[in-house]
């Protein structure tokens, strides 16, 4: 039970930073996956998988706010550079459950030990963040107003019909 509900905050994350940081959730879950490394399945996927599902990612959102040449242009290293510094956190991601767990799990409660944790994974979580809000940023300032309006619209529909 411990290990699902940690689980969970920490997919939900890394699934937004992906989907946000390309177009704020334009290109679909599939993301979620690339953030990860892996496929669905939980298979990893190699560096030009990664850059594969990426480009298409990209295509599709592209279309969906009709960027303009000049604005894939600047878009793409954007989101190709943040894809490549969230995904080492995968891993750190992994230890991090393992390490909780072991706190969680042993002989005795070391209260010290948990609370270091907490503090290295607050850190890490907001290292995330700011990498995450620095390439949303980055693309917001690429998209027209009009644009970014249309992406929130989506990102609003797309979470009542996740989300309720």
């Amino acid at each position: 039970m411990f290990a699902q509900e940690d689980r969970m905050p920490r997919r939900r994350f890394f699934k937004l930073a992906a989907l946000s940081t390309a177009f704020a959730g334009l290109a679909g879950a599939g993301f979620g996956a690339l953030a990860h490394g892996r496929r669905r399945g939980g298979a990893p996927l190699d560096p030009a998988q990664v850059e594969e599902r990426l480009d298409r990612m990209l295509e599709r959102a592209y279309e969906q706010v009709g960027a303009t040449p000049e604005q894939r242009q600047k878009i793409e290293p954007i989101v190709k550079q943040a894809a490549k510094d969230l995904q080492p956190l995968r891993a750190k991601v992994r230890e991090a459950r393992r390490e909780g767990l072991k706190l969680f799990s042993a002989d005795t409660v070391d209260r010290g030990a948990i609370e270091r944790f907490r503090v290295e994974q607050v850190q890490a979580t907001d290292a995330a963040s700011k990498r995450f809000t620095q390439a949303l940023t980055d693309v917001a300032e690429v998209l027209t107003p009009e644009q970014r309006r249309s992406v929130a619209e989506r990102m609003q529909r797309r979470r009542y019909r996740h989300w309720g």
